[in-house]
């Protein structure tokens, strides 16, 4: 396994999964390191969004470059995935990753958990209907799950 973190660069070589979803510190598990320790036995590349170094006091604007460079890096890998799996935590709102959710729904490459108690779980619902996108109720099953269908 290899584990790539925003913003860093990089080629994919092999499959690869987009760890999407909740991130909201002081809210959000770090979910995160719990997928990457269930997948580090497989040939693949992580594509992790949790920067080590963010900043909550940057100001969100297309102006500042570490904002920008950020944005750029989570859209262009999303592109570049094999799979994408998105988390939504029931203890945020998680506006992005509803944001990237609509972005991807018809990509065939998402897999998806939303948990009951997130404040839009039926709109989870009814678009990974449409869309026949997988959806789990745990991480646990969305790391069985994620396993499948690579």
């Amino acid at each position: 396994m290899k584990i790539i973190k925003a913003p860093e660069r990089y080629t994919l070589t092999n499959k690869s999964i987009f760890l999407a979803g909740s991130i909201e510190m002081g809210k959000a598990e770090n979910w995160q390191n719990r997928v990457i320790n269930s997948l580090k036995d497989l040939d693949i590349t992580i594509l992790n969004p949790r920067r080590d170094d963010w900043n909550w006091e940057w100001k969100q604007t297309i102006d500042n470059p570490k904002f920008k460079e950020q944005v750029e890096w989570e859209l262009a890998s999303l592109e570049k995935a094999t799979k994408i799996i998105l988390y939504f935590d029931p203890n945020t709102k998680s506006p992005i990753s509803l944001l990237e959710f609509g972005l991807f729904a018809n990509s065939g490459k998402l897999i998806v958990c939303c948990q009951e108690g997130f404040w839009r779980k039926g709109n989870v619902d009814i678009v990974c209907n449409r869309y026949k996108i997988p959806m789990v109720e745990n991480i646990e099953k969305l790391i069985e799950v994620t396993k499948l269908l690579l």
